[in-house]
């Protein structure tokens, strides 16, 4: 059924189209072949009809953008109107007193109402009142609305998309709402853009027709006296009423056309129509009926005013008003009525203890309001998008829509990050000021109140703008408020990613790759569960190991599960796996890792003091040597680091899970790979050997 109805749509679109073209190629026919009048009776009638429709059409549109065809329309239509118009005058011209076009002669009697001189004074009359109010009132206020339109709708439509953006980005809609949001305004803006042109065929048609009626009027008078032989009386007669006639026939749609481009222009998006808006909002207030009503009824008791028209008028809109009050007052008290109802039924009802909390969380003190305010550019939104966007590219993290709130128990320039609503990092953001961080090795210091980088614990200051200059010559890393809270963020889901992995992310991940990979993702089912796969993906962005290589990771799971399922096991292979990613992580282009090796004794001692625990293995080293090991660990990063390196320690498969276990405290950043993770065409160079001075 469905088969057969798209085919009928796809064929009643075809027919449509086909029809289309079918009369604008004959609507440009005739402007060059005469018509028969009986022909263009009808299609005067027709364009009457089609103008009527489209202000009905109009009327009834609640938007815009449901009648978006109506700039073509509006050149289609003013292109027919002038092509009937050229028909009608070839006709009048060439048989003057035998012109048997009865609608022409219709609007030129019956419609002006009066015949003779006094007739063709009134037509006139009527026409040029037609034409001035067309050309000088809606016509021309309805090209400025549009072009006024088009503009505010063009330099809004950033400001609109960064809107939806932090829609979609505080989890209000889904990305297939935001994609047809911003659709619809991109569609708003090219409507508006036409608009802005199509209503300059209204002006346009004005103008001919203008100049149409005064060609047929001496062209006729021509035409009737020297080549009809008529008389001057015969000749005005003939041609002042068929051209008064054919004007007003061929105005009358051209003035409801320019009055549909003014309504549709100036309507407001609404979720009604407009008579339902006007309805609704004429009766809002009774206040103003009951005031006219009394204006009328003073007026009516004033000499020469018609007392029998306005007391009756006052009268109405007396009892208007009154109806209207009586209806709000019985709304409001069954609105009254109804709350009240609801309160007594509803019973106390404990909260579930199961309350949904966001994956991942920024809360604002109203002060920073202004950083995701849409109206005032949202610059941390933008951010927020790119850093998501980053996360997925560098870890293979998809990190959920962060949910933007406004906490009053927060200091008016606090902020902080919460992970399933535990907070995981807090910072302090003058507004109006720049953060200027010492990098390390800067002495010279900056006027402004000292301070901490939230993102890395640099020591930093903030400054006035006038210092920003004086800050980067010096060396200072500046940075502005929407930097410092993007920064923080950055760092706060490379610290935590492990965290923001749930089993729902990783069944998410499994789905999409059953599309491309159901092979892999069956046979690493069979093994594991989802939980297992988990933990070691877990497991390796704890350590800043990107997951984007999926397949590879699942793989080297599939073929190790036949001989282990502990996590720390198979975390260690899949790393040897990804050596070579993991290795270029940290070599940089010259493919060079400096590292720090461990003095054979120490890591054999580190080796035996392993204990498997529930949360993995870890090296119970006594206290005492504990101390020192840490302290070793310690002097060595710190040298390094005064080198310009990054700290990496190379050791065994066995020992490494233990040394960055028993690290991971005092040195949460420090990089511990296993040799086996180190590819071939990767040069290592020793910077230093980690030992325990006795």
């Amino acid at each position: 059924m469905a088969d057969v109805r798209g085919v009928q749509t796809v064929t009643g679109g075809r027919r449509s189209d086909i029809f289309v073209a079918i009369g604008v190629i004959a609507v440009v026919i005739m402007l060059i072949i005469p018509l028969p009048a009986f022909i263009l009776d009808t299609l005067m009638s027709v364009n009457i009809v089609l103008s009527l429709l489209t202000i009905l059409i109009v009327l009834y549109t609640r938007h815009a953008l449901e009648f978006s065809v109506f700039p073509t329309l509006l050149l289609i239509a003013t292109v027919f109107g002038l092509a009937l118009n050229v028909s009608s005058t070839r006709l009048i011209l060439s048989q003057g007193s035998q012109f048997q076009g009865k609608l022409v002669r219709a609007f030129g009697t019956f419609v002006v109402g009066a015949r003779g001189v006094e007739g063709y004074v009134i037509g006139l009359i009527i026409f040029v009142i037609i034409i001035a109010v067309q050309f000088i009132v809606i016509t021309k206020g309805s090209t400025r609305v549009a072009e006024v339109a088009a503009r505010f709708t063009l330099d809004a439509l950033p400001g609109k998309q960064m809107a939806i953006e932090a829609e979609y980005n505080s989890g209000l809609i889904t990305e297939d709402e935001a994609t047809r949001k911003k659709a619809e305004l991109q569609r708003e803006a090219d409507f508006y853009g036409a608009m802005d042109g199509a209503s300059k065929f209204v002006a346009g048609n004005v103008k001919v027709g203008i100049l149409i009626t005064l060609i047929n009027i001496i062209g006729g008078m021509v035409v009737g006296m020297t080549i009809h032989g008529e008389s001057f009386n015969v000749a005005l007669d003939t041609y002042v009423s068929l051209t008064i006639g054919d004007g007003l026939v061929t105005q009358l749609p051209a003035l409801l056309i320019s009055t549909s481009t003014g309504v549709i222009v100036t309507r407001a998006v609404s979720d009604e129509s407009f008579g339902l808006d006007v309805t609704r909002q004429f009766s809002f207030q009774t206040r103003p009926y009951l005031i006219a009503a009394a204006f009328l009824g003073v007026l009516a008791f004033l000499p020469g005013f018609p007392w029998y028209v306005l007391l009756p008028l006052g009268g109405m809109l007396a009892g208007l008003g009154l109806t209207l009050r009586r209806r709000k007052q019985a709304a409001v008290e069954k609105e009254r009525a109804m709350e009240a109802e609801a309160r007594a039924k509803v019973a106390p009802v404990e909260i579930s203890p199961v309350v949904p909390l966001d994956p991942l969380s920024l809360e604002i003190g109203y002060g920073l309001i202004p950083l995701v305010d849409k109206d005032k550019g949202a610059e941390l939104l933008d951010r927020i998008t790119r850093i998501r966007r980053e996360a997925a590219l560098d870890l293979g993290l998809v990190v959920p829509r962060i949910r933007i709130i406004d906490n009053m128990r927060l200091e008016p320039s606090e902020y902080c990050f919460k992970i399933k609503g535990v907070e995981v990092g807090r910072g302090v953001i003058k507004m109006g000021n720049y953060l200027a961080i010492n990098p390390g090795g800067i002495k010279e210091q900056l006027e402004g109140e000292s301070t901490t980088d939230p993102a890395f614990g640099l020591p930093a200051t903030w400054i006035a703008e006038s210092e920003r200059e004086k800050a980067e010559r010096l060396g200072y890393t500046v940075v502005d408020p929407p930097s410092i809270i993007a920064t923080h963020l950055t760092e706060i889901i490379k610290a935590h990613a492990g965290e923001i992995l749930g089993r729902q992310e990783v069944q998410s991940i499994l789905d999409t790759l059953k599309n491309d990979y159901p092979t892999v993702v069956e046979e690493v089912g069979k093994s594991f569960s989802v939980g297992e796969i988990q933990k070691v993906l877990q497991g390796l962005l704890r350590e800043q190991v990107s997951i984007r290589n999926i397949v590879v990771l699942l793989e080297t799971m599939a073929d190790y599960g036949t001989v282990s399922k502990e996590t720390a096991f198979l975390i260690e292979k899949v790393r040897q796996a990804l050596g070579r990613q993991i290795c270029l992580q940290y070599s940089g282009e010259e493919k060079t890792l400096y590292v720090l090796t461990l003095e054979p004794g120490l890591e054999q001692a580190i080796i035996d003091a392993r204990v498997d625990t529930a949360a993995g293995p870890t090296a119970a080293l006594e206290p005492k040597l504990h101390r020192k090991w840490i302290t070793a660990v310690t002097n060595m990063v710190r040298s390094v680091q005064e080198q310009g390196r990054l700290p990496l320690i190379l050791c065994s498969e066995a020992a490494r899970p233990l040394v960055k276990g028993s690290t991971i405290r005092e040195i949460p950043h420090l990089v511990v790979l296993s040799v086996p993770e180190i590819v071939p065409d990767v040069k290592i160079e020793t910077l230093g050997e980690i030992r325990i001075e006795e």
